[in-house]
C-alpha cells in the first residue's frame, strides 16, 4: 500500500507542537494549546482529512514530506530553506494530526523518515507514506 497527495497552502503552519502552554490550577500544572496552535491543528486536520487512506496502516513506514514554504524575495524556486522552523519540529504536529485522523495505528509505525524544507512558487506540504 502507499498513499501520495500534495497539499496545496497559501500559508504552511509553522507553530510547533512543542508550543504548548502551562499554567497552574488548584497547584496544578495544566497544559493547553495556545490559540495560534489549535488553529494550525486545525488547518492540518481539515487538509489532511481530505487524504486519509481507506484502510489504516498497521505495519511499518517510511514517511516523506517536503514542506514547501512561499517563495520570499532574494529565494529560488526549489532551494532548501534552512531556516527556521526545524523540521523535527514542524513533523510532530504533522504525524499527531495524521495519527487523530487514521492514516495508522500509531505514528511509531513510521521506521523511516525523509523531511525536507524548500522554498516553492508553489506553497503547500508533499506527502508519501510507503510500506517497508
Amino acid at each position: 500500500m502507499m498513499t501520495e497527495f500534495f497539499m496545496p497552502m497559501k500559508k504552511v503552519p509553522t507553530v510547533t507542537a512543542q508550543q504548548k502552554q502551562v499554567t497552574v490550577i488548584n497547584n496544578k500544572p495544566v497544559f493547553y494549546e495556545p490559540d495560534e496552535l489549535k488553529t494550525a491543528r486545525a488547518k492540518l486536520m481539515a487538509y489532511l482529512g481530505q487524504n486519509v487512506p481507506k484502510v489504516k496502516y498497521t505495519g511499518p513506514v517510511r514517511l516523506i514530506v517536503k514542506w514547501c514554504f512561499p517563495l520570499v524575495k532574494g529565494r529560488e524556486d526549489g532551494q532548501y530553506k534552512h531556516t527556521k522552523p526545524d523540521t523535527d519540529n514542524l513533523q510532530k504536529l504533522l504525524k499527531d494530526c495524521m495519527t487523530d485522523c487514521g492514516y495508522w495505528k500509531d505514528d511509531a509505525l513510521v521506521v523511516s523518515e525523509i523531511v525536507e524544507k524548500f522554498w516553492a512558487t508553489l506553497p503547500g506540504i508533499y506527502i508519501k507514506i510507503e510500506e517497508v
